[in-house]
């Protein structure tokens, strides 16, 4: 591992380099996306602008731009070095799920889910092209033969590829309007008649790219694709289903086409040879299968998530894998080989499950974390956070330390209870206790038993006893089956009274019975749940008893009586694990939204939320000291949360949490209609957060402060004429901490502080009786040639959004007057500058480039006059020889 890069809390969705490999955009599932430096490791910029998962990220080939696609069916075009948005294009009617630059044009291919594939136009931000030839959601698509070639991938086993022609721009005037549409390429008119039915509603005037269907590759895989891409050269084209098959093609290149096609035109004119005297006219073309030929098939240890690879100069393919078990899996392929074959190199397995672990438990001396999943248990190291052993399992559904912390006991799915020795890391014994699955399992506090609960409708009590082992002559530990307690319904959740004279048992009929320990006799029933009781702990005194259900509520019963104290509202989805902190009436839920709560069952309060999960959290276990809380999750992930010595204020904690539910909502709320845009296809394309408004807040705040720095200025000085001598005059604290900077100054401070993707959100939702101030003094930082780039284009902004306000209002005819002299005249220095500045490099890069050119030939002239010497030597020695 060499760099860990830390985002938000939200779980990446998806991941781009830049073309210079410098960067790594990120996009989140909330819909923001982050550029992370490679060399620091620090997120430099930050985009705001989808509603919802980022699903498709792409770079052009400068690395400037930054196109991103996103569930909520909207492509936005970013600029990374000014670090905003561009604009935003509106079109696609599902998720977007791949986007594709091409270099040659500033045009953008976009796929989704609605079965389209569009084309744009960048220059003028408009979808020139729909592709209506998929019958599915199109899940991918690659660019092959340096941009000529469109590969798409589907829902069903066909890859289609379409001929791109780019239709050249200068036209003959005298050409007739029919000539002009069937396209200036050599072949385009035997692919109109596939083409019409695809592009009759568009008028030929609009078209900039011509797209045709060449035909089919048909994939081995019969369901959708996941992922279809090409290496950086664009001479491998690999893809993938759900299943754990990657298939890689080869692309031929133009040369090797060329050659192809030369040897099939002799080998048909020697058969037309040997047929008849005559020698006829062949036409002979390569099909699609020739062009884009199958090299094999790698088969992976398990399902494909995604892949990438590299081609290198000599002729080997890497890949690498990415598998949904938690593992990646890196490929060798040699091309060159008669019947190339994949070999794999490496593959990291360090640490965690492959599968989602459903069951947690920690050591007496608060020190190991038992892990269980479908295939294995794990021994981890709390304070090191290493697994110090790994012992195979069946599916694992409950499990426990015995007391004395040297084995654990296992239940699983199928009903059996595996006993392992942690010093050696073996089964010591498996006993088939369930004919169903054994959801529940709990010691006994006397320590000497257990008792589990199965689907088999069976409560059983066992206990621990020695039993002689034939292979040593020392004693083991093995388990004995007591006594059973036969109920009408599954058992899912059984726990112990801390006195162990009571025991609960949920039950699937929602209901949570009672029943003495000693004689098995009933003494409660707790009812009330709508859904099952999923999990349930009792308190460590006694009293209480919590039970957690699958109707997302938590019930807090008095034990004594059964009489329900309490019904809270705990999580938005099935609460699936219930703990008490150890000697207090504080206990923790898991849930399937995703979040960890702590609640106080004495005053029936919502302690805190520890949010980390993405999925699910299955599980969660309290060390018995109750300073940490391990959590396991259908993300794949175990996460342990440490208790802090400093002090929790409720309030603080309300105060944040209606905060969070405040940012929540303002990112859901309508955005800002701009005065003057047409709801078509292009849109601003930042959103409002709570930074945008935040932003504006800041820029009002500061023009106040100028207007009242402004007055007390007039003020004071009447005062000093009035008196005839110099006053004191007080300086603002805010100013003074700045530096002692004019209030005007102070504005720009604040200005150059908002962010660059924010610029245009924050001054939408500015007020218009603030613009007027903001335009004078915009007007005389210009003529000091102050910041002229960020001024001009937030003043271009303003002027766009308030338009018919600023024109109707006379007082700002004379403002306005002078910004128009006052930009043109410091854009068009700025615009110099650049220019000197372009030139100047250029000539800087012939000149190195001269200079490499020469040494590359002395370089080259040495080696030769060094073959020239090798040769004579050797030519030398072969005479003397003679």
């Amino acid at each position: 591992q060499v760099l860990i890069l830390k985002g938000v809390k939200q779980e990446v969705s998806c991941l781009c380099p830049s073309p210079d490999g410098l960067h790594l955009a990120v996009g989140y599932e909330d819909g923001s996306i982050r550029v992370f430096s490679l060399l620091s490791g620090e997120a430099n910029i930050t985009f705001n602008g989808h509603k919802a998962a980022v699903t498709a990220l792409q770079y052009d080939h400068l690395g400037g731009w930054l196109v991103s696609g996103s569930k909520d069916t909207d492509v936005i075009v970013w600029d990374v070095i000014n670090e905003s948005g561009l604009y935003r294009l509106k079109g696609h009617k599902d998720a977007v799920t791949q986007v594709l630059f091409l270099k040659e044009k500033k045009l953008l291919v976009t796929s989704g889910k609605d079965t389209l594939v569009k084309w744009w136009d960048l220059d003028t931000q408009h979808c020139f092209k729909t592709l209506v030839g998929h019958r599915t959601e199109v899940w991918g698509m690659a660019l092959i033969s340096e941009e000529k070639r469109l590969v798409t991938g589907s829902a069903d086993s066909e890859l289609r590829v379409w001929d791109i022609t780019y239709i050249e721009e200068v036209k003959d005037p005298d050409e007739p309007e029919s000539k002009k549409s069937k396209g200036s390429s050599p072949g385009a008119e035997e692919n109109t008649e596939k083409d019409e039915t695809l592009e009759l509603d568009e008028s030929p005037e609009e078209r900039l790219v011509k797209c045709s269907k060449v035909g089919s590759i048909m994939r081995e895989g019969r369901d959708r694709i996941v992922t279809l891409a090409t290496d950086r050269t664009g001479k491998i084209l690999a893809c993938h289903g759900t299943d754990a098959v990657l298939e890689v093609f080869s692309v031929l290149s133009g040369e090797e086409v060329q050659k192809k096609l030369e040897k099939k035109m002799k080998k048909a004119k020697k058969k037309a040879k040997q047929n008849s005297e005559e020698e006829p006219e062949t036409c002979v073309e390569l099909s699609l299968q020739e062009e884009i030929q199958r090299v094999t098939n790698i088969k992976a240890s398990s399902k494909i998530k995604s892949f990438d690879l590299i081609l290198s100069p000599k002729g080997e393919l890497k890949i690498v894998l990415l598998l949904q078990n938690n593992i990646i899996e890196s490929y060798n392929l040699n091309l060159s080989a008669q019947v190339p074959q994949a070999v794999r190199t490496s593959k990291i397995t360090i640490g965690g499950h492959r599968s989602d672990v459903r069951t947690l438990a920690f050591s007496s001396d608060n020190i190991a974390i038992l892990s269980a999943a479908a295939e294995s248990v794990k021994i981890w190291n709390r304070s090191t956070l290493q697994c110090i052993r790994t012992m195979d399992c069946e599916y694992a559904l409950c499990s426990l330390f015995v007391p004395g912390d040297r084995q654990v006991i296992v239940g699983t799915k199928t009903g059996k209870l595996q006993l392992y020795d942690l010093a050696s890391g073996s089964l010591m014994e498996t006993l088939n206790a369930h004919d169903g699955a054994l959801w529940s399992i709990a010691l006994s506090p006397d320590q000497r038993g257990f008792v589990t609960g199965g689907a088999d409708k069976c409560v059983k009590f066992w206990e621990f006893e020695l039993v002689k082992d034939e292979s040593s002559v020392q004693k083991r530990l093995s388990m004995k089956h007591v006594r059973v307690l036969q109920l009408d319904e599954d058992v899912l959740c059984v726990r112990y009274s801390p006195n162990q004279k009571l025991l609960a048992v949920s039950l699937l009929d929602c209901t949570v019975k009672i029943f003495y320990v000693d004689t098995l006799k009933f003494f409660l029933s707790l009812y009330g749940h709508k859904l099952p009781v999923l999990c349930m702990d009792i308190s460590s005194d006694g009293t209480l008893i919590a039970t957690g259900s699958a109707d997302r509520s938590v019930k807090i019963w008095g034990l004594d009586f059964g009489d329900c104290h309490r019904s809270l509202f705990a999580h938005d989805d099935s609460v699936m694990y219930l703990q008490f902190v150890a000697k207090s009436h504080l206990f923790f839920t898991a849930g399937k939204d995703s979040k960890i709560k702590q609640w106080d069952a004495d005053k029936f309060e919502h302690i805190q939320t520890l949010e980390g999960h993405h999925q699910e959290v299955w599980c969660l276990a309290l060390s018995p000291n109750g300073d940490y809380v391990v959590s396991a999750s259908h993300d794949k992930s175990l996460r342990l949360w440490e208790r802090t010595r400093e002090p929790l204020v409720l309030e603080e904690e309300r105060e944040m949490q209606r905060e969070a539910e405040y940012e929540e909502s303002v990112a859901k709320e309508e955005q800002p209609v701009v005065a003057g845009e047409t709801q078509g296809e292009t849109g601003l394309a930042g959103k409002k957060t709570i930074e945008t408004i935040k932003a504006a807040e800041w820029i009002m705040e500061a023009i106040e402060l100028y207007r009242e720095e402004t007055a007390k200025l007039t003020e004071h000085k009447a005062i000093c004429k009035a008196v005839g001598k110099e006053v004191p005059f007080p300086v603002n604290p805010i100013l003074r901490a700045y530096g002692n900077i004019t209030p005007s100054a102070y504005v720009l401070e604040v200005f150059k502080k908002v962010k660059s993707s924010e610029l245009e959100e924050s001054l939408l939702v500015l007020p218009f009786s603030y613009v007027p101030d903001l335009l004078r003094l915009f007007n005389e930082y210009i003529q000091l040639g102050l910041e002229v780039e960020l001024l001009c284009r937030a003043l271009l902004f303003l002027l766009k959004i308030h338009f018919g306000q600023i024109t109707s209002n006379h007082m700002l005819v004379t403002v306005i007057e002078n910004l128009k002299k006052t930009t043109i005249s410091r854009v068009s220095e700025a615009r110099d500058v650049l220019g000197f500045n372009m030139a100047g490099l250029q000539y800087l890069k012939r000149e190195i480039e001269a200079k490499d050119e020469v040494m590359f030939f002395a370089d080259a002239t040495d080696r030769f006059e060094e073959k020239k010497r090798k040769r004579k030597k050797k030519e030398k020695m072969v005479l003397a020889v003679l």
